[in-house]
Formats: C-alpha cells, sequence, structure tokens
C-alpha cells in the first residue's frame, strides 16, 4: 500500500505539469490580462499601460512568461491579486478554513442522513416510508443546487427565520469564544445541507439498492438457515459489504464539494474560496484564478489516490500491487 501511494505521488508530478500548461494557455486566451483588471483603459495614459505591460512581463515571449510563473509558483509566490492588493496566497489562505468548515460540515451532514435514511429504506424496502425517502431523493437529484439554495434561503432564512442567509459570523462577537463558533455553525449549517442535498440523495439511494442486494445473495441466506439472528445478518453481512462502496466515495467528495460550493458560496454570500474563484473570473484577478485553478486540480488528483486507498482499507479482498 505504501509503495503504491509514493507511486502514485509521483505520478500527480508530470500530471499537475500538464495541467499547469493548459491553466496558463486558457488564462492567456481570456480577453485583457490581469493588468485590464486593474485599471480602466478608457482613462489612463496609454504610455503608462505600455511601461507596466513591460515592467509586469507581458510583452515577455509566451514560453518564458509561463517560465516564470511556473518558477514562482513552485516556490510558493503565487503572485499578488490587482483587486485585492495583496498576495494571492494571503487572500486565499483567508478564505480558505471558511470553505474547509463548509466542506466537512456537508460531509458529515451527507453521511449521517444518507446512512440513516438508506438504511432504513433498504430493511424496510416497499413500505410507505421507504417511498417517502425515495420521493425525497429524486426530488434532491432534480433540483439544482442553486434553485435550492434560492428556496432554503427564502423559507428557513427569511420566513421562518431558523438560519442567516449570508456571512460567516454575527458581528462583534469575540474570535474564539463559544459564542463565535456556535454562530459560525449556525451560518454554515444551512449553505452545508444545500451542498450536501445531491450526495445525500444519490448516496441514501446507492445504499437501499445494496442492502437490497445483498440481503438477497446466497451467503444471507445460508447465515438465515443457520439460525443466525436478523440483527447480525444485517450488522455483520448485509451493512457490511453494503457500506464499503459509500465509503471510497469519500475521496471523490473532497472534489465535489469544492466544486459546487462555487455555487453555494455564491448564493449564500459565504466569503470561501469557492466565492473566490467566481469573483477572480469576473474581475480578471489572472493570479488568484490561476493558483485556485491548480488547487483544484491537485484537490482531483489527490481526491482521486485517497479513493483508491480507502477501497483497499476498508476491503481486504483488493490488494493493490
Amino acid at each position: 500500500m505504501l509503495k503504491y501511494s509514493l507511486r502514485r505521488l509521483l505520478g500527480m508530478i508530470p500530471m499537475l505539469f500538464l495541467i499547469s500548461i493548459v491553466v496558463f494557455t486558457l488564462a492567456k486566451l481570456m480577453p485583457g490580462d490581469s493588468l485590464s483588471g486593474e485599471i480602466d483603459p478608457t482613462n489612463t495614459d496609454p504610455t503608462y499601460i505600455a511601461e507596466m505591460r513591460e515592467k509586469l512581463g507581458y510583452n515577455d515571449p509566451i514560453y518564458e512568461q509561463y517560465f516564470h510563473w511556473i518558477n514562482d509558483f513552485v516556490h510558493g509566490d503565487f503572485g499578488k491579486s490587482f483587486r485585492y492588493k495583496i498576495p494571492a496566497s494571503q487572500i486565499i489562505m483567508e478564505r480558505l478554513p471558511n470553505t474547509i468548515l463548509l466542506g466537512l460540515t456537508s460531509i458529515v451532514l451527507t453521511y449521517i442522513l444518507a446512512f440513516i435514511m438508506g438504511t432504513f429504506a433498504g430493511r424496510k424496502p416497499y413500505t410507505i416510508g421507504d417511498h417517502i425517502i425515495g420521493g425525497a431523493n429524486y426530488l434532491g437529484l432534480a433540483l439544482p443546487s442553486f434553485v435550492a439554495g434560492v428556496f432554503a434561503i427564502y423559507i428557513f432564512a427569511f420566513y421562518l427565520g431558523w438560519f442567516p442567509s449570508n456571512g460567516t459570523v454575527d458581528i462583534g462577537l469575540e474570535e474564539g469564544s463559544l459564542s463565535y463558533w456556535i454562530s459560525r455553525m449556525h451560518h454554515v449549517l444551512l449553505p452545508a445541507i444545500v451542498l450536501g442535498l445531491l450526495s445525500t440523495a444519490s448516496y441514501t439511494q446507492f445504499l437501499r439498492n445494496d442492502i437490497i442486494e445483498n440481503s438477497r445473495k446466497d451467503f444471507v441466506r445460508t447465515a438465515r438457515a443457520k439460525g443466525t439472528p436478523e440483527t447480525i445478518i444485517y450488522n455483520k453481512h448485509i451493512m457490511r459489504n453494503s457500506v464499503i462502496p459509500l465509503i471510497t466515495f469519500l475521496g471523490f467528495d473532497i472534489v465535489a464539494i469544492v466544486g459546487g460550493a462555487i455555487i453555494t458560496e455564491t448564493i449564500f454570500t459565504y466569503p470561501g474560496i469557492g466565492q473566490l474563484f467566481l469573483s477572480s473570473v469576473t474581475s480578471k484577478d489572472y493570479s488568484v484564478l490561476m493558483s485556485l485553478t491548480m488547487m483544484f486540480s491537485f484537490l482531483t488528483l489527490f481526491g482521486n489516490l485517497i479513493a483508491d486507498i480507502l477501497y483497499g482499507v476498508v476491503d481486504p479482498r483488493i490488494r493493490m500491487e
């Protein structure tokens, strides 16, 4: 397992190198440049614009610009955010904890709800409860996250007043205090539920169908014929085999949560890296945009590695040579 993980980590290096070329090329194909996002060309002296482009290296050959950027990137210099006037790494690190909290909360809620509903529906298939859960899941699968977010804000924030509609914490609370963290969790719950809605619905149906399928297999019939108690059959034989694929989805959730946060954070005005990514596109903040794209690419590769490792951890029948 260790050798396999090391090989996969080393294999990420050429993959990230190729991704960096694609990211840099796409950024250069976009109209304008970082300087265009900072100034208004119609109201600025053309001589000043030409001098600044020369100073920033925008007139250099493309390959020189790429090697200069990737060299700085490898050494931890992600460039300067032209919108916020601070290093791109600083603004990303300021937003990253908010997205991590949102993502972890969403994953925890997703797996808890999916496990409870999927287990109930799988153990009592074709009952009224199973049909209600199935109907709710199909609604969750069909409802886009931006539509679910708007409805959630209207119903639970404006109409019922149970949750705040934006921000991460109430104003005036001392950072690190109990009230501060309670407020943060109060702010993150509603967007976390919306963010994990699609995964909850799909995982619930997956677990439910897997439980039903495993309950009909020969080893379960044999256990029942031997007089094994039904509780042991479900916990040891059926659930143990049904949960294995569900656990391995955790690696892919790392990527799915970050990708979905772009829409959810924007709807809830939640200051995380998802909202930062969208604002960097609209404001042509290329340093932040390229840094976040590289980070998302790394998370995709890392999430796939975690998923493959979890296969071998939770299922001893799988061996990675």
